[in-house]
């Protein structure tokens, strides 16, 4: 199957920048709206990440775009003040997601652009533009790297929504003929796997079963899952994998009933050794309490809400980079 042959999902491509700001195609309320919500400004860009219009691979490009209009922004400001408003507005950008590493990344390739730069508006754009072409291109080589690990008509478990990541694995996979079929868990409480995962991966002609969240062990005692494939928000250098809550009892199972866990990642973080070092953040617990905007347990309850937890490194069968795949014990070899 050629690569121009595979469909691409809607949510391929659900932040955009436009003359008058940033759109983002709202995540809440997908697929049953295709609803964008218009970003005018760098706080706007940021609300949305906040309050969960976009999420996974989105924020990469909302930070990407955001920047770009902050750049915008400082037109007609000496060049060393324009800069300092980016910096500023990358600062404001990054902490909108203290566990995921790649607005940082997005905001580098923007930083580092407009470094040098006399018309600070123009080298961002430029440099939004690379971190794009980039991030794309980084989803495409680590989705060959892991199709390389599957068995044709693998029954592959995900959770979550892993976005390019699981995207360029799926177009790998279906441009070897391997015909994988994906179990995929709702992922509450914004019920992601159900309304993001399935519904992209249904755009692509997969054979998809929605199962809930806590179906996956009693699947893979049956022999159902021949292998459990997440993206993650952070891997760090000794194979601790950060991911969407819920990966860790996953991981848990599948090495108790001899399911290989792989994990996808661009690259670990060479700035943290171990998943101890990562800050996980803690959202608002009444979320936990509503699903779809409908408030599912009395106000008698209270809700918790921790949004990540960590996979320690022996639960890892490998990690899923764009140079390739690597156990856990063998990542520093990424960055040698």
């Amino acid at each position: 199957m050629s690569r121009c042959a595979v469909p691409t999902p809607t949510l391929a491509d659900s932040v955009r920048l436009d003359d008058d700001g940033v759109h983002v195609l709202d995540r809440r309320v997908f697929p049953f709206e295709h609803r964008w919500v218009h970003a005018r400004t760098v706080e706007e860009v940021a609300r949305s990440i906040e309050e969960m219009v976009t999420q996974s691979s989105g924020p990469y490009f909302a930070v990407l775009w955001g920047l770009v209009l902050a750049a915008r922004d400082a037109e007609g400001l000496p060049p060393e003040t324009a800069r300092t408003r980016v910096a500023e507005a990358s600062a404001r950008l990054i902490a909108t997601r203290p566990t995921n590493d790649q607005p940082r990344k997005a905001a580098a390739f923007v930083l580092e652009a407009i470094a040098e730069a006399d018309d600070v508006a123009a080298a961002a754009l430029q440099g939004a533009r690379a971190g794009d072409a980039d991030y794309r291109r980084r989803c495409r080589e680590m989705g060959r790297a892991g199709a390389a690990l599957l068995d044709h008509g693998a029954r592959v478990l995900t959770h979550c929504w892993g976005d390019l990541y699981l995207l360029g694995l799926v177009e790998a996979l279906l441009e070897q003929g391997k015909q994988p079929e994906f179990v995929c868990t709702e992922t509450r409480p914004y019920l992601q796997g159900a309304r993001l995962t399935a519904e992209s991966l249904a755009e692509m002609g997969v054979p998809t079963t929605l199962v809930t969240d806590g179906m996956p062990a009693s699947l893979m005692r049956e022999g159902r899952v021949d292998a459990l494939v997440t993206a993650s928000d952070r891997i760090t250098m000794d194979g601790s994998v950060v991911n969407k809550v819920g990966t860790l009892q996953l991981a848990t199972a599948a090495r108790a009933f001899g399911v290989p866990f792989h994990a996808l990642c661009h690259a670990p973080d060479p700035r943290t050794t171990s998943g101890s070092q990562v800050p996980i953040e803690y959202r608002d617990g009444q979320e936990v309490l509503h699903t779809l905007g409908r408030r599912s347990a009395s106000d008698k309850v209270t809700g918790l809400y921790p949004a990540f937890d960590v996979t320690d490194p022996h639960l890892v069968t490998s990690v899923i980079t764009d140079r390739g795949a690597f156990t856990p014990a063998e990542l520093h070899r990424y960055w040698s």
